[in-house]
């Protein structure tokens, strides 16, 4: 069972050369995996989880960045919109999946159920109970449809995201990535951890694996997430 990595686990990499070289190298292989989903009419999904400032944004920026923009969606995903409210949470996700050729890259995901709807009891105790049945069976429907769904779960120490924070704050090009609700989230880390490793355990299933990332050194966590993608996406 994956696990979320302890505090002086986080691995690192500081040759820049060797992060650039590391990076272009899974980037070409990204793209060629990309014709190739393209040209056998196949189709992914790939799924990013994790605190808030844990480098979700910056990792799917490095495994968009040398795509055929054509074949690849990014959804940012939060609160439900209206005319999303009332219906089964995993209907929006239903309306966003890539057809035939294309790749669907989910920046959060139908796991907000399992995480912050549980944190701040956004649903019933009922409908949070079923929450685990319903997406695995969801991601084996996916997976037996010829879907791969490469789930990876970005992770970093408590610390690490309060540097983030006042980097954020104190940065004006980087200001808008820091609101009100990232200060009240982190107020509960405790129970966010608790529901991620309850998550990691029980939706980690042989059709849709959970990868677990150190992500406090951004380019380790980066080249690491690409080469995550690559091995899944290669089967």
């Amino acid at each position: 069972m994956p696990r979320l990595p302890k505090r002086g686990r986080h691995a690192q990499l500081k040759d820049k050369k060797k992060y650039e070289a590391m990076l272009s190298a899974c980037q070409l292989q990204l793209l060629q995996l990309q014709q190739r989903y393209y040209h056998e009419r196949r189709r992914a999904v790939v799924v990013f989880e994790g605190p808030d400032a844990a480098g979700k944004g910056g990792a799917i920026r490095r495994l968009a960045e040398r795509l055929d923009p054509r074949g690849i969606k990014v959804y940012p995903i939060g609160a439900p919109l209206p005319e999303e409210q009332g219906r089964h949470y995993l209907w929006r996700f239903w309306t966003r999946l890539p057809p035939p050729g294309e790749i669907a890259v989910f920046d959060r995901s139908w796991y907000g159920r399992l995480l912050v709807e549980r944190v701040f009891r956004l649903a019933s105790v009922e409908a949070l109970a079923r929450a685990a049945k319903e997406i695995n069976a969801f991601e084996k429907l996916l997976a037996r449809d010829g879907c791969p769904v490469v789930k990876i779960y970005l992770h970093i120490t408590k610390d690490e995201q309060l540097r983030r924070f006042r980097e954020r704050e104190s940065n004006p090009y980087k200001r808008w990535k820091i609101g009100p609700e990232d200060w009240r989230n982190r107020r509960r880390w405790a129970a966010f951890e608790r529901a991620a490793e309850d998550m990691l355990r029980d939706t980690d299933t042989k059709h849709a694996r959970w990868h677990v990332v150190a992500g406090n050194h951004k380019w380790y966590a980066r080249t690491e997430v690409l080469r995550h993608v690559v091995r899944a996406l290669a089967l």
